[in-house]
């Protein structure tokens, strides 16, 4: 069932008709630039490796990522952290105080403090008891400005990945952006939808550098999508989102895929060790299914057992504010010997 989907009906006018920035390094192509004198941006000329202006595109990382992804370049956009992927899709697609998205909470917080930062109403549908998203509930709260529908799979803080069969029904069903949100996919067993961006010229799938990639630190969000979403990104981006060591960095990393398999192998294991010993401790009254490197589990008193780990010295996150997560504790997972001190001190408290 084929989506009668038309980005053309979703991007701002103003968008549409307003013009880019067009940076020093945009104005020139197909020049061997090693030969090159810039003297057009207004830079300190005496090298230092940062003195130049990074690349705007981000070439040389796009190259990999397309490369490793079996993508085209121009289905790629990068962002200072995928919290600025996110809101270039609010700024691009959202009249502000007209449309609205839908999120399904408990779900990233951050989808909701971009849709007031752009003045765009968030219609929350919350996920089932099996924290699933509830597809008619969602269709339902469709109306006619309705922009986007955000998904987070593996969901954070529930750890869980939504079924097939929901994600296809909004992607066939809502003639919107559906976001995918995949920042915790490399924990999981589940294929990527990177593979059906093809199949759904509505589908948007995030990903990042922060949590399996370990670079949280540089702040790189990525963002899949046809070419004519990326187009209509690149439009609106800063030019010089992505500074040249976050670049630099990102290149050396994601080249190392050895390397970054271990650690995800380590994390999975050690995810495993501590599955086992939460179902020792006497407080815990559920552990929810996993397939990222968190764990969310139900205990007696969440305030109470968050405390007595911090005093242990022992930072996780308290979700019991969250819609159907009322006394539940996410737990990160650390390395081995991080672990064993997380589990030491649970079993101490029992």
């Amino acid at each position: 069932m084929k989506n009668s989907f038309d980005i053309n009906k979703l991007v701002r006018e103003n968008v549409v008709t307003m013009k880019p920035y067009s940076s020093a390094r945009d104005e020139f192509k197909d020049f061997d630039t090693a030969q090159m004198i810039f003297l057009d941006a207004n830079e300190n000329p005496y090298q230092n490796g940062v003195n130049r202006y990074p690349d705007p595109q981000q070439s040389s990382v796009k190259a990999v990522l397309a490369k490793q992804r079996n993508l085209k370049t121009d289905q790629i956009l990068l962002g200072n952290g995928s919290d600025e992927v996110l809101d270039l899709l609010f700024r691009a697609f959202c009249e502000p105080k007209v449309d609205n998205v839908i999120t399904l909470p408990p779900t990233y917080g951050m989808y909701g403090v971009l849709a007031n930062i752009n003045a765009v109403t968030n219609k929350e549908v919350l996920l089932s008891n099996d924290f699933q998203p509830d597809i008619n509930s969602i269709l339902e709260a469709v109306d006619a400005n309705t922009k986007m529908i955000f998904l987070c799979s593996p969901n954070n803080p529930t750890g869980n990945s939504f079924t097939d069969e929901s994600m296809v029904t909004l992607l066939q069903n809502f003639k919107g952006l559906v976001v995918i949100d995949e920042a915790y996919i490399d924990f999981s067993k589940k294929q990527s939808w990177l593979n059906e961006l093809d199949e759904y010229p509505n589908l948007i799938v995030t990903q990042t550098l922060s949590k399996a990639y370990g670079l949280a630190g540089i702040r790189l969000g990525i963002c899949y999508a046809s070419n004519a979403i990326i187009g209509v990104l690149n439009k609106i981006k800063p030019p010089y989102n992505v500074n040249e060591l976050t670049q630099q960095r990102a290149l050396e990393r994601l080249v190392d895929k050895e390397k970054i398999q271990l650690e995800i192998d380590s994390i999975t294991i050690q995810r495993d060790d501590l599955l086992k010993v939460l179902q020792e401790v006497k407080f815990v009254s559920k552990i929810y299914p996993t397939e990222a490197n968190f764990v969310l589990i139900k205990v007696d008193n969440a305030t109470k057992r968050y405390n007595e780990l911090l005093a242990k010295g022992i930072v996780i996150r308290n979700r019991t504010t969250q819609p159907l997560c009322e006394n539940t504790l996410r737990l990160t997972i650390g390395t081995a010997e991080e672990n064993k001190k997380l589990m030491d001190a649970l079993l101490a408290i029992s």
